[in-house]
């Protein structure tokens, strides 16, 4: 039985307590006058949290909402629903959507991350889409550090350990290092699912009268204040935040998976949503505001873990693994059926009502009065337009000339110093601990390819996913920044060949009140909106983090994008290595300057992020895309990857290493230019090499010139060596050694 609680959920809350849970005195001031009276200390947690960066948004939905939210194959609008839904055809919809769990795993890792997967593989199944794939994009400091070495495996494990139990295949990732990440390491997750179209589930609450269930896992105290404690920046103190962070049962949500997804389509159930970020609080909150409805809601009735739980922290548990749903009336038993058939606990707490009122009830006692709409993102929240002040540095950062600085005498000590650099060295140590192949339809694996394909069960369809994102380009040109994320990840999906159809990103940046940061995020989301704009990959939702600081020191500004592909046949595709010897070897696309502003040469070699960094060509990128997907289509490349991170001499060593097995060198042969760091290192975006067989060769070459894109034959594949001819000759013995050991020599 509920135990009286200690301290009264009736007494008035006060503005040193809304200051204590990050509200300023104008929102305290603002509560009043929605409610029209002082509120009481559940109603001004409920505010608090709902308000809060994490929640509410307040200070981008601004520039969020000038993205393109709309049109192309999207079937819901960004935000409508717990994630993005994409129409690929065959009656068939692809759910997908990245987020955030920065500030659980600087604190406890391993939980931090698991939850992280727990979460956003709860957001697409709520949609009735049964998880076929999980990514992730991962930030840490350098890994000299013991301290980022922990955080690093508790990490990769926590990711492994949910994702591998609960069974879906966790496909592709990223991951970088850089000093501003130390103690903030940015964790962000994507999942992906498929429904069928009349399965499709809504967020939407409706219908008055409607019972409220309340389904999953009991509720407990972690993760209590999750939001706040994301919507602030972190300290030296971390310990004293474990609290906040929540822990999660993969085998739970197994089982709370294939009840919604029984559920998803019937006649039962009019609406469901994952009680994530702010618990019980926001999954009521929003579902009720988005159906224009109010809820009134029992408190005994939620099952708990312990019995001497406060109301409010009743309502901003994040305990895992939980979902609220709405019923039709009369399908009650339906409903406690299904949620017992999986062993699960149900419990109905509540009814739909029409006042628009989230109206509490608790030990005899109605608490809680709140008006829905006012709370929520979208609706009466907070929204700020925060001071954006470019920094005078980025004017240095622009003059500064790459080609000023002396030129290393040996360029094979040069390659592999930069390809035993754990941003460019083999993931293999990260990806060999995920269960990639799970369920089966993977056809193009981790490690393999420039993105990832799985096969879509029920179609010849498949779909090509990737995260991507560089944040020394956003440091030295937010807008060019944002645009080359979206380029590159477009670039990738494409490399597989597949159509890029539509993104999902998760935005990592400091403190948004500081003029200089918020400048980085608003002419960074300005730069993804053009890029998806002329790309046509509208945006279908995804997440902010903000406050990414650790002691006043911002993480660098960090746009990560997850891409949605789509080929007609998944069995035909491109992965990234060379396939045999006597390959033609072709670099498609130009540079179009120097390409060594923000490069991985002047990061790794010269400990500079610096210089002017090369914008996107979108009408050569374009033309490059279309051209990627008709070759795959015809079948005339046996490879393709894009140049990116170490420039071209990294791309065509890693070409050869890709099969770790069967490695094939390759000779290539090109004229010297005026530098040639540029012509090796440079990393000017649009351009991918390719290999043909010789035998396709004039059809392939006639291909290119119809589409108008860039080409030059640079040489061919074969051999044990990876030879510039004049300037690089190294074995792939020794490439290989250097790049599959730089990682595990650090970790073990």
């Amino acid at each position: 039985m509920l135990q009286t609680p200690k301290h009264d959920p009736l007494k008035l809350g006060t503005l040193e307590e809304a200051i204590s849970q990050t509200m300023n005195e104008e929102e305290y001031n603002r509560v009043i006058e929605i409610l029209g009276r002082v509120p009481n200390v559940t109603e001004l947690a409920i505010f608090a949290v709902m308000w809060s960066e994490h929640c509410s948004y307040k200070n981008s939905i601004l520039e969020l909402k000038k993205l393109p939210r709309s049109g192309g194959l999207l079937m819901t609008e960004a935000g409508a629903e717990n994630a993005g839904l994409v129409d690929i055809g065959d009656k068939l919809a692809i759910a997908f959507k990245i987020e955030s769990h920065n500030h659980p795993s600087a604190v406890e890792p391993f939980q931090g991350a698991a939850t992280g997967v727990g979460g956003i593989l709860r957001d697409v199944f709520t949609m009735g889409a049964r998880p076929i794939a999980a990514l992730n994009s991962l930030r840490f400091a350098s890994l000299t550090d013991p301290h980022n070495r922990f955080l690093l495996d508790g990490v990769v494990r926590g990711i492994a350990h949910y994702g591998n139990c609960f069974g879906v295949p966790t496909v592709a990732g990223e991951i970088c290092f850089d000093d501003l990440y130390k103690g903030n390491p940015l964790v962000n997750a994507m999942a992906v699912g498929v429904v069928h179209h009349d399965k499709i589930a809504t967020a939407k609450a409706s219908g008055v009268g409607n019972p409220v269930f309340y389904v999953g896992s009991r509720t407990g105290r972690d993760g209590t204040h999750g939001a706040t404690f994301a919507s602030a920046e972190l300290s030296e103190d971390n310990e004293s935040k474990r609290s906040a962070v929540q822990v999660g049962d993969p085998f739970s949500e197994k089982l709370l998976l294939e009840a919604t997804l029984e559920l998803a389509g019937s006649e039962a159930l009019v609406a469901i949503q994952d009680m994530g970020a702010a618990g019980l609080t926001c999954s009521s909150c929003e579902m009720a505001a988005a159906g224009g409805v109010g809820m009134d809601l029992n408190l005994d009735l939620v099952p708990l873990r312990q019995t001497d739980i406060e109301p409010w922290e009743i309502m901003l548990s994040e305990s895992q693994e939980r979902m609220l749903l709405i019923a039709k009336k009369g399908f009650e038993q339906e409903i406690l059926r299904i949620f017992h058939k999986w062993d699960l606990e149900v419990s109905e707490i509540g009814k739909v009502t029409d006042d628009g009122m989230i109206r509490l009830h608790h030990q005899g006692r109605v608490i809680t009065e709140v008006p829905a709409w006012d709370l929520v993102l979208g609706g009466g929240a907070p929204q700020y337009a925060p001071e954006s002040k470019r920094p005078d540095e980025l004017d240095e950062f622009a003059a500064f000339d790459p080609l000023s600085l002396p030129i290393p005498p040996d360029h094979n000590k040069t390659l592999l110093k930069l390809l035993g650099n754990p941003e460019i060295a083999s993931k293999e140590w990260i990806y060999q601990q995920y269960d990639h192949s799970v369920r089966t339809n993977t056809a193009i694996e981790p490690g393999r390819g420039d993105a990832s394909v799985v096969r879509v069960e029920g179609s010849k369809k498949g779909i090509s996913v990737k995260t991507d994102g560089n944040a020394r380009y956003t440091r030295l040109d937010p807008f060019i920044g944002g645009t080359r994320a979206v380029a590159e990840a477009a670039l990738n999906v494409a490399c597989t060949g597949a159509k890029p159809v539509a993104i999902t990103n998760c935005l990592n940046f400091g403190n948004p009140y500081k003029p200089g940061v918020f400048y980085f995020f608003k002419n960074a989301v300005a730069g993804m909106g053009e890029a998806c704009r002329i790309l046509e990959t509208p945006v279908t939702g995804g997440n902010v983090s903000f406050h990414n600081e650790t002691d006043g020191l911002p993480v660098l500004p960090t746009v990560v994008i997850g891409m949605l592909g789509l080929l007609d046949d998944a069995s035909v595709n491109m992965s990234s290595g060379f396939k045999s010897d006597g390959d033609a070897v072709y670099l498609l696309g130009g540079a179009s300057s120097d390409g060594l502003g923000g490069s991985s040469y002047l990061n790794f070699l010269h400990n500079k992020i610096s210089g002017k960094i090369d914008p996107v060509d979108f009408d050569q990128l374009q033309k490059l895309i279309d051209l990627l997907v008709e070759l795959n289509t015809k079948k005339l490349i046996n490879s393709a990857h894009d140049v990116s991170d170490g420039g071209l001499a990294i791309c065509l060593a890693e070409c050869c290493l890709m099969d770790r097995n069967e490695k094939i060198g390759v000779t290539v042969d090109i004229p010297n230019g005026k530098n040639i760091i540029a012509q090796l290192f440079g990393e000017s975006p649009g351009r991918v090499v390719v290999s043909v067989d010789h035998q396709k060769a004039t059809e392939f070459e006639k291909a290119v010139s119809g589409m108008g894109v860039l080409i030059e034959k640079i040489g061919e594949t074969g051999g044990d060596k990876f030879i510039w001819k004049e300037v690089l000759d190294v074995s792939l013995n020794k490439l290989s050694a250097t790049y599959f050991s730089a990682i595990p020599d650090l970790m073990e």
